[in-house]
């Protein structure tokens, strides 16, 4: 199966092949984990880079730079918009994050990088992940010539159960 997400450019296999089951975005992650994970992919791990990836992984709101640079803030004042914005941006390089565009003009960021949707409630702006079987296989071969489609991603866009009570 093609995952609607490349894991490197550079890398030979550019789509990444779900095979197992990786931990939940709800269970928890220890420190150790978090460094070792930063480790693997090769990255320097700035008290910076640390927060942000470990503020990700403990949450499932998809949010802004600007909440994340709250959270990190909220206990100890170490980043700054543009250090959180580095951050993201090199996690996102070795797919440890993901940006997720779901608003017009709006990014968020995701450490579920394994293959999902999302739904987007209309009234409260409530994000929530959506299996990767909810919907069948769409066959990318079908379009036209003019174009190669490489990936993919659905939002659905309704009421949350709460808005709907």
């Amino acid at each position: 199966m093609i995952s609607p997400w490349p894991i490197r450019q550079n890398s030979p296999h550019y789509f990444l092949v779900v095979c197992s089951s990786p931990k939940t975005m709800s269970q928890a992650f220890s420190a150790t984990e978090i460094r070792n994970t930063m480790k693997q992919e090769g990255l320097r791990i700035t008290p910076q880079r640390f927060a942000v990836y470990a503020n990700l992984l403990g949450r499932q709101d998809h949010p802004t730079v600007e909440q994340i640079l709250e959270d990190v803030n909220a206990d100890l004042p170490i980043a700054s918009k543009a250090s959180v914005y580095s951050a993201l941006t090199v996690l996102r390089e070795v797919n440890l994050v993901r940006e997720v565009l779901l608003d017009e003009g709006v990014t968020r960021y995701d450490a579920n990088v394994n293959p999902h949707h999302h739904f987007v409630c209309r009234d409260c702006g409530a994000i929530q992940d959506l299996p990767w079987q909810a919907f069948s296989c769409f066959d990318l071969g079908q379009f036209a010539t003019q174009v190669t489609a490489e990936s993919y991603e659905v939002t659905v866009k309704g009421l949350c159960a709460d808005c709907r009570a």
